[in-house]
């Protein structure tokens, strides 16, 4: 394969790998094994690679297996598998597995992990023999002929660049996502959804970027493609030159994710740190008894969580709810951008993947509501940059729409938060729909240069918001005119109450007034 064959090959290629197990509809629940098969696969052909090089210098690659051996250090991982041919592929050892192939693969990737402390946990944590009630989850057959499957195409240095592999590996990802019913939340955010982060993020190289809640990585690693291209546009000339990489830093809760999360930014080629851990109880990014501040912080937490009391909150020691904000009440949104308004440094900015709810819970609803209060505290200290309301149907584990949420801890619109609608920018897809490119560009530009365009972006000053209650989800103040316009079930109801009270309240007045008619 070289370098020129399209994206869409290996996409193709690497999907109808994953379907040789059961087919499309069952490939979901197998990830847990194809991924780290397809990143071995890489790994080995990435070491064949160093191999041929150092043995272009030495003589042979029996001499250039011996001295890999003895100093590891000359190859990025040391790969423990040598044929025993040594002209034949490292790969090789594996392909050639026909007993007890479940055993000997687990066997295999364990010895790889023992060899690079980077792997660790990340490519030993699947027992390809595992059973369930006696029945091996993926028996040999299957096994093997998913292992030739792999086999069919080389993916070494000569074969296809990191960005292909990266890219083709994130669409795998995609793919098991959309088999992946409620489930698929927790480690995926669609690929357009990160792009207009990214672009509105605009990362310079060198800074930190942070993501608390990093599922499979694909946050950050948008953040670091943008950084890229926008400095080494497709076509231009780099003359061998790459800017400054971001620092990356992630923190993942469940562990297969976690390893989906390491694997997704070594096979792209990029260096980050992903900690394991619940990030709410347990920030692992910390500087002394503050948390680890960063210039960036992108994150799509769990929406809606309700796991969090009020004792988790006061029993924090990181000072991450200020007095003044207090706490967001059954819901964990909000305690969410408190954390991740805390991750922030001086200029640092944020962009939060939130439920549409978030932006109006509580709002026109005559008794005090904890989750607007801590609203109105990011509203009045203006670090609300601004909201972008999305299109419904684009996450995997939901219908409902979203918004993007952005903080800027060094503000230049102080007074003013930008909104925009941009609900009509999808096309239909499958099972998904999808933003498309072009409205991914326009979001982001609208966005970025605070451009109001009639039906789709205004700037709303802090004392509208205050008017409306501390309301900041764009539907309520830009009218797309589309009939069929949703709005979260929530709001509406809330709306109701609102007027049922101020109903209730008009009648108690009237009756006053009457009684003082009636008793002179």
């Amino acid at each position: 394969m070289s370098k020129a064959e399209p994206v869409k090959s290996l996409e193709n290629w690497i999907w109808d790998a994953a379907c040789s197990i059961r087919g499309a509809k069952d490939a979901a629940k197998f990830k847990d094994f194809i991924l780290p098969l397809i990143f071995t696969k890489r790994l080995c052909d990435v070491y064949d690679d160093e191999l041929n090089r150092i043995a272009k210098e030495v003589g042979s690659r029996a001499k250039a297996f011996k001295l890999v051996r003895h100093d590891k250090k000359l190859v990025r991982f040391y790969v423990p598998l040598q044929p025993a041919d040594p002209e034949d592929a490292v790969w090789s050892v594996i392909r050639k597995l026909s007993d007890k192939i479940g055993e000997g693969l687990t066997s295999h990737l364990r010895a790889i992990a023992d060899e690079n402390a980077l792997l660790k946990g990340i490519i030993d944590r699947v027992d390809f023999n595992a059973t369930t009630h006696g029945v091996r989850d993926l028996d040999d057959t299957r096994l093997s002929n998913l292992i030739e499957r792999v086999s069919e195409k080389r993916l070494g240095l000569d074969d296809v660049e990191a960005d292909i592999i990266g890219r083709s590996y994130e669409y795998l990802i995609r793919k098991f996502a959309e088999g992946g019913g409620q489930s698929a939340g927790e480690f995926y955010t669609p690929a357009e959804v990160g792009e207009i982060m990214a672009r509105i993020m605009d990362p310079e190289p060198g800074m930190t970027c942070y993501d608390p809640t990093c599922g499979s990585a694909g946050l950050l690693i948008k953040c670091e493609l943008f950084m890229e291209e926008k400095r080494y546009p497709v076509g231009a000339s780099a003359k061998g030159r790459k800017p400054a990489p971001l620092k990356l830093y992630g923190q993942e809760s469940e562990p297969t994710t976690w390893a989906m999360a390491n694997m997704n930014m070594i096979i792209h080629d990029m260096e980050g740190l992903i900690e394991i851990g619940d990030t709410f109880r347990h920030p692992k990014f910390r500087k002394g008894n503050r948390l680890q501040t960063f210039d960036r912080v992108v994150a799509n937490p769990m929406w809606n969580q309700t796991e969090f009391a009020e004792k988790d909150y006061d029993a924090d020691e990181l000072g991450r709810f200020p007095k003044g904000a207090g706490f967001p009440g059954n819901k964990a949104d909000w305690g969410w951008v408190q954390h991740i308004l805390a991750s922030l440094n001086e200029t640092g900015r944020a962009a939060v993947v939130l439920d549409t709810g978030a932006a109006s819970r509580g709002s026109g609803n005559a008794n005090t509501n904890k989750e607007k209060e801590v609203r109105r505290w990011f509203v009045d200290h203006d670090l609300i940059e601004g909201v972008i309301y999305l299109p419904e149907n684009l996450f995997y584990n939901t219908t409902a729409p979203g918004i993007i949420l952005f903080l800027n801890k060094a503000n230049p619109h102080r007074g003013n938060i930008f909104l925009l609608n941009a609900s009509a920018e999808f096309a239909k897809g499958d099972p998904k729909n999808y933003i498309p490119a072009e409205a991914v560009r326009r979001i982001a530009e609208t966005f970025g240069t605070w451009h109001e365009v009639e039906k789709y972006s205004r700037i709303v000053t802090r004392e509208e918001i205050a008017k409306n209650d501390y309301n900041i989800s764009p539907s309520r103040y830009i009218h797309t005119g589309a009939g069929e316009e949703y709005r979260p079930l929530e709001e509406i109801v809330e709306e109701l109450d609102a007027l049922e009270a101020e109903a209730r309240a008009t009648d108690k007045a009237l009756r006053k007034i009457l009684e003082k008619f009636l008793g002179a």
